[in-house]
């Protein structure tokens, strides 16, 4: 079977940024749509959006609005305007590296653009579409070379949501699974819930439902019995940052899974674009973790569930140290160890 792109996470439509109100689901779809550039970096900020391929393309439109709404009539204007913008549109989140890439290849494209103000704006769109369009295709590729890893009648856990909802419409680690169907195999899906925002369980079953996927949710403390009883085959997450060394940076509670897969010899596989490789840094110990509102530990849906008093922490993400990944699937293949050699060699080669 193939599978449609049925889910446009984030798109462009009569001048704004449109895209699905992640934090409704999945109890209602609806799509938002704004039309002020500084609306799509609190879409960012809020969650609204998620996942690290998904935030790069939704910054990449939110610059191209930005464009649209500064009404620059010179290129200086415009191009003083696109850097304020791009500044202000990168501190919306700080550990997903694609934001920040798709703001500088963004600004990248203006600073070696030659045309008018009107025609730079123009072509900002056009960029951002074509970012759109190179995600898909990205996740395409990485979904064939993951599926070749994955063998028939295989339980697959995975931990957070990278899937089509962290992506613009076809995912990376659910990407792995798709093309893994497409290619005929049988599969079934253990998703993790994913304290405390429970992505695994709002949305990656969700999305899992819709493709007709069989995928059943479990808590975050089920995933070592059922490894202990020889039920998972393989461990596919997604990525926000991966360090030069191979160190993962994904949602709190990927390093807890990927222990227990080591202990339990069950091979570990992260998923993400070539993008999400941070060259810049040596390690995932200069990873910067986010933390985000005490809220998101204390209440469910608005109430409280914690007593009054105890401290409270809540990081967004961990590092998941390189030595317990098997593989790190890309677009460009898939990545073993030493990984400072094959990124760089993958690099090199691009």
């Amino acid at each position: 079977m193939a599978f449609e792109t049925k889910i446009k996470t984030v798109f462009w439509e009569d001048g704004r940024v449109c895209m699905i109100d992640q934090t409704l689901l999945p109890g209602e779809f609806k799509i938002v749509r704004y039309a002020q550039w500084e609306e799509v970096v609190e879409s960012i900020r809020t969650m609204v959006v998620r996942g690290a391929p998904a935030i790069g393309c939704t910054a990449a439109l939110g610059m191209a609005l930005a464009a649209q709404n500064s009404a620059a009539i010179t290129r200086a204007n415009l191009d003083e305007y696109m850097a304020a913008a791009g500044n202000v549109m990168k501190g919306a989140r700080p550990t997903a590296v694609n934001l920040e890439w798709a703001v500088n290849r963004m600004l990248a494209k203006l600073a070696t653009f030659e045309g008018s103000a009107h025609d730079a704006t123009k072509m900002l769109l056009d960029e951002a579409m074509a970012m759109l369009d190179e995600d898909i295709a990205v996740n395409r590729a990485m979904g064939k070379f993951g599926a070749e890893l994955i063998p028939n009648y295989a339980n697959v856990l995975t931990h957070c949501n990278a899937g089509a909802l962290a992506t613009v419409g076809y995912g990376t680690a659910l990407g792995v699974i798709r093309a893994a169907v497409e290619a005929g195999k049988n599969i079934h899906v253990y998703a993790d819930e994913t304290r405390p925002r429970l992505q695994g369980m709002k949305l990656t079953a969700w999305e899992l439902s819709q493709d007709n996927i069989p995928v059943t949710i479990i808590a975050d403390n089920m995933a070592g019995v059922l490894m202990r009883e020889c039920k998972i085959d393989c461990v596919v997450v997604g990525a926000d940052r991966i360090a030069a060394n191979g160190d993962a940076a994904n949602k709190i509670g990927t390093y807890s899974v990927a222990v227990l897969a080591k202990h339990h010899k069950v091979p570990f596989y992260v998923a993400a674009p070539f993008s999400t490789i941070d060259a810049e840094i040596p390690d995932g110990s200069a990873i910067e973790i986010e933390e985000r509102d005490h809220e998101e530990v204390t209440h469910i849906q608005g109430v409280r569930i914690a007593p009054e008093g105890p401290n409270i922490w809540n990081p967004s993400f961990d590092v998941t140290p390189n030595e317990l990944i098997t593989g790190i699937i890309t677009e460009r293949g898939v990545l073993t160890a030493p990984y400072a050699v094959s990124i760089q060699q993958s690099n090199s080669n691009s």
